[in-house]
């Protein structure tokens, strides 16, 4: 099932605390963004069908990525790209915007993501794996 564009930010902003949905729509394309750059083939074509339109969109038309990210780097990544952001603040955006990927997605897609993903991933989107330190 997909979820609706403003349950979706509303999810957002109370994860990652924001004032305003303009402040959590913002995190969301961003992290949704470089995510996208990181999936390919018929995984990231299903996330994106679990997620509102603008959302997939974003997901599926993606800032191009010229390696795959480790965790960290993602993180300092998002940071470059929202004006004002911090490390510690970025992993904030992106533990907020991910985890609310995750449960949308479900236990089955999100396997299938984090296969296509570096290690370290799983802990962005609030799902350590059997084995991971926190």
């Amino acid at each position: 099932m997909t979820l609706r564009w403003e349950a979706f930010l509303e999810e957002v902003r109370e994860r990652g605390e924001y004032d305003s949905l303009h402040e959590a729509e913002r995190a969301a394309r961003v992290v949704l963004a470089l995510l996208g750059a990181h999936l390919v083939g018929d995984v990231r074509a299903e996330l994106a069908a679990r997620l509102p339109e603008t959302m997939s969109l974003i997901l599926l038309n993606p800032l191009q990525a010229a390696a795959p990210l480790n965790a960290e780097r993602f993180v300092r990544a998002t940071a470059a790209w929202i004006e004002g952001a911090t490390d510690a603040t970025a992993l904030w955006d992106v533990g907020a915007v991910l985890s609310t990927v995750a449960d949308a997605a479900g236990d089955d897609l999100m396997d299938q993501v984090l296969l296509q993903l570096p290690p370290g991933y799983d802990l962005l989107f609030g799902r350590p794996t059997a084995g991971t330190r926190p």
